[in-house]
This record gives structure tokens, C-alpha cells and sequence, in this order.
């Protein structure tokens, strides 16, 4: 429900057909409602401030109202494409908006989807208002899904619903009263308030709307992002629009509905799958390597190295809906732990990237620098004693204590050892630190008591027993692929 938070082609039909209606009410000529009409859309336009995205609302909102209430919008078909032309060519930009191909998009579904639903759902004996107010949002969202599809990696299966039935009612007074309220505030701020009060209720309606419906359970079903998945959704879409002509298919895709609503959604409430509520750590299944997941808040995270390669570190971020990373923390520079950055921090926003003093293998540190270059990275060497918070996520770094060189792996042995805080739950996360690294540790004494373990260097022979001993924690996570050789790695309970 996004758009209905912003300026759009319908906050704009709304105010000038709401005018427009008036003037009908009145028995004003045509010219003349027209004319009104007209003069409240420039106006809500200088309301709104007239900067592009407005001018843009404003043009494909009053020309699907003038399509629509012609009474032939297939006819409006060629306005709409010249329109668009003229926007593009005074404004370049315009052809990578996404924003404005939303607005093209909403516009051309009411054009020449919307008409043809409204009838079909007339032919069915609904009530001709009715069918109005189920047509054109519908029409809308289905031309408009595979842009944000392609956007977020998500289909809704709420969004449809939500605003079809619930949201629509609201919109059109929320509308209407928010201008008026604005419009008599200079000379008459009592009836204003008056105005805003009663328009804070359909307002209040909206958001209650979107935030019940943002935690329905399976509301939001994951989907191929990028150029080819709105592609595939627009083929899949284009395939149920032309397979539903035939009353059989129409009649099958009734059933399937009905077992989605019947049977799927009560079982995504009894057990409604992944991420559980209030999760607070993630191991990624990344393969042969280590990619864990901090929680913060809501889309908010703090990610513990990348694994082996971008695909499977973005899907696990991806499905846990993750879009800003404050701190990634970069353990060592072994590929199974830096190999996958590009998946971590594209299209994400990412604070700070942590790493430690030693910058070895030269393979991690030209991966971990052309992302840093590619994507303006901030990189921060961290030591021992260093401490950053985030939220209610604590990071200490207690390891190394000094530089191992000559061991059987100096890159294991330089891991970064962190101890984090996730609200009272402690995790130890160590790397791939092997003896030597954990031997330092347990000699400075420091803490380790934790309650869960991130298993060194995904649980090899190469651990001292007596560093999991003084873990002992309740839970231990071993980040390793299918096939690899692991040893039989006690860990107290």
C-alpha cells in the first residue's frame, strides 16, 4: 500500500472527480464542470508543491479521469502514449524512474483492463459502484505487479485484498478531507482542525490496514528479483489473463483459491515458517563457509562474513528481509568468508565494513577492495578491546591478542574472535580460529562462558577441546557444506 502514502495519478483523479461530481450534483454545465475540475487539479498541484513526481501524478491522473469518464478509455490509449513521450523527452530521467513507470503502468491498466473487468463484473450483477471500486484498484495492481515484483523479490498476495477491500473506502475521504482541511486552514483553523479530526479516521483506517496486513502470515511469497523476474511475472500474468477466458480454467483457478484460503493460510498461522517471530541469530546455508546473522530490528542487521559466493548470502538476507546492514564484519580473508560480499552489500545499505589488522590472502583483499570501490564502501580495521553497538546488539573483539605467523594457517589463526550481546543472549563468534588463536584467548584469561557457539573453523580437528570447554554454551552452530570433513567436536551442553 505503499502509493496510497504518497502523491499519485489517483490522489490527483480523486480530488478533481470529487469536484467534478460536485458540479454534476449542481446541474453545471459540462464546459463548466470541466472548467472546475481542471482549476481543483492545478490547485491540489500547488497544494502539493508542483515538483516532477506531482507534475507526473497530475497529468496521469487527470488523464485517466477524462479516459474513464468519457466513457471510451481504449480512446485515451494514444494521449497516454504521447504524454508519455513528452514527459521523457522534458525529462530524461524519467525513462529509469520507477516511480513513473508505476504511474504509466496504474494508467494504463485503468485504460484498457479496468473497462472490461468493471463490465464482466456487471454482467455478474454486482452493483454497478461496486464493480467501479473493484475494477480499477485491481486493474491497477495487476499491471503494475511484475515492476514491483522485479523491485522487491516479492509477490503480495495481501496487496490485492488489502486495498480492493478494505483500503479503497478510506481513500477518497482521507483525500478529500486532508485538502479541505488545508484549503480553510488560513481563514478558519477551527473547521480545519474539524476537517483533519474526522480525516484522521479513514487515515487511522489506512495504516491499520497496512500494518495488520504487512504480518499476515504467507502474505508475501518470495520471487526472482531483477529485470527477468518481472519479466516472468508479467509472461505468467499475460498466461492467467488468457487462459481465463475459458469458463473450465476460470472455474479451476476458483478451486485453487478457495484451498489456498481454506487450507494453506491456516497452516501458515499454526506454523508460520520461516524467519520464526522474534528471531535473534541466522546461520546461512551458504555451503563450505560462514555467513551469520545478527538481528537488529526489523529489515535491520548485522552480518558476520559472506560465504563462498554472492547467490546463496543474498537469498538468506533476501528471505530474511534484510535491507540495511550497520556493521559487516569480515572475519578473515578466506574466500569461504569473504567470497560472497557482492551478495551481502548489493542493493543494501551498509554502514561499516570491520576487518582485522591482517590483510592476508591477496585473493580476499582484492574481492573485500573491488566491492569497497564498486559500492563506496567504508572499511574500518579493528584489534582487540574494540567494541561497537548497534540497537541491542553488542560487538567486543577479544582475538587476536598479536599477529601469528609460521602457524599451520596464518589466515585461520588472524581471525577476528568477536563476542556479541544480542539483548542478553551471548555469542561467541571466532572465525576460523584454530589452537594457536584460541590457546592466546584462554591465556589472557578474557570470558568466553557464552550462550551460543559459532563452532571454529566449521568444526575441523584443528579446535583445542579446552576452548569449547570454556565456551560451554547451550547452542552451537557449525557453518559447514555438504561432504566436508568434519571431526567429532565435543561441545557441553
Amino acid at each position: 500500500m505503499t502509493h496510497l502514502t504518497a502523491v499519485s495519478g489517483s490522489n490527483c483523479a480523486i480530488v478533481s472527480g470529487a469536484v467534478l461530481l460536485l458540479c454534476l450534483r449542481l446541474r453545471a454545465r459540462p464546459a463548466v464542470a470541466a472548467i472546475c475540475a481542471a482549476a481543483a487539479l492545478a490547485g491540489f498541484v500547488v497544494l502539493a508543491r508542483p515538483s516532477p513526481s506531482v507534475l507526473r501524478a497530475a497529468v496521469m491522473g487527470g488523464l485517466a479521469l477524462i479516459a474513464l469518464a468519457s466513457g471510451r478509455p481504449r480512446a485515451a490509449l494514444p494521449a497516454l502514449c504521447a504524454t508519455v513521450g513528452l514527459l521523457i523527452l522534458l525529462d530524461a530521467s524519467q525513462a529509469i524512474s520507477a516511480g513513473f513507470t508505476l504511474s504509466v503502468l496504474a494508467t494504463a491498466g485503468l485504460l484498457l483492463v479496468a473497462p472490461g473487468w468493471r463490465e464482466a463484473l456487471r454482467r455478474c450483477r454486482v452493483p454497478a459502484g461496486l464493480a467501479e471500486a473493484l475494477a480499477v484498484p485491481a486493474a491497477a495492481q495487476l499491471a503494475c505487479a511484475p515492476v514491483i515484483a522485479g523491485m522487491s523479490g516479492t509477490v503480495g498476495l495481501v496487496a490485492v485484498p488489502a486495498n480492493l477491500l478494505l483500503a479503497v473506502p478510506a481513500v477518497a475521504p482521507a483525500t478529500v478531507l486532508g485538502v479541505l482541511a488545508a484549503l480553510v486552514s488560513p481563514f478558519w483553523p477551527a473547521a480545519a482542525a474539524a476537517l483533519a479530526w474526522c480525516g484522521s479516521w479513514p487515515a487511522w483506517w489506512l495504516v491499520t490496514v497496512a500494518r495488520v496486513g504487512a504480518q499476515v502470515p504467507g502474505g508475501v511469497l518470495p520471487w526472482p528479483a531483477g529485470l527477468g523476474g518481472g519479466l516472468l511475472l508479467a509472461v505468467v500474468l499475460l498466461a492467467l489473463l488468457a487462459a481465463g477466458r475459458s469458463r473450465w480454467v476460470r472455474r479451476l483457478l476458483a478451486v485453487v483459491v478457495v484451498a489456498i484460503v481454506v487450507v494453506v493460510l491456516p497452516i501458515q498461522v499454526v506454523a508460520p515458517g520461516w524467519p520464526p517471530p522474534g528471531w535473534q541469530l541466522v546461520g546461512c546455508a551458504v555451503g563450505q563457509g560462514d555467513a551469520l546473522v545478527l538481528r537488529v530490528a526489523p529489515l535491520t542487521a548485522i552480518v558476520i562474513d559472506t560465504g563462498p559466493e554472492p547467490s546463496a548470502v543474498d537469498g538468506c538476507l533476501r528471505r530474511l528481509d534484510i535491507q540495511v546492514i550497520p556493521l559487516l564484519l569480515l572475519s578473515h580473508l578466506h574466500a569461504d568468508h569473504v567470497g560472497g560480499i557482492e551478495g551481502a552489500v548489493s542493493g543494501r545499505s551498509v554502514g561499516a565494513v570491520l576487518v582485522g589488522t591482517y590483510k592476508l590472502p591477496d585473493t580476499g583483499e582484492q574481492t573485500l577492495m573491488a566491492a569497497v570501490r564498486r559500492h563506496h564502501l567504508d572499511v574500518v580495521t579493528v584489534q582487540p578491546g574494540d567494541s561497537y553497538r548497534v540497537g541491542p546488539v553488542q560487538l567486543t573483539v577479544i582475538g587476536p591478542a598479536a599477529t601469528f605467523r609460521g602457524t599451520r594457517s596464518d589466515p585461520n589463526n588472524n581471525s577476528l574472535i568477536v563476542m556479541a550481546n544480542l539483548a542478553g543472549t551471548t555469542v561467541l563468534l571466532p572465525g576460523d580460529a584454530e589452537r594457536e588463536e584460541e590457546d592466546s584467548v584462554l591465556s589472557a584469561r578474557v570470558p568466553l562462558h557464552v550462550d551460543v557457539l559459532k563452532v571454529p573453523h566449521h568444526g575441523s580437528m584443528y579446535s583445542d577441546p579446552a576452548f569449547l570447554d570454556a565456551a560451554a554454551p547451550t547452542v552451537a552452530v557449525v557453518e559447514v557444506g555438504l561432504g566436508a570433513m568434519t571431526t567429532d567436536i565435543r561441545v557441553p551442553a
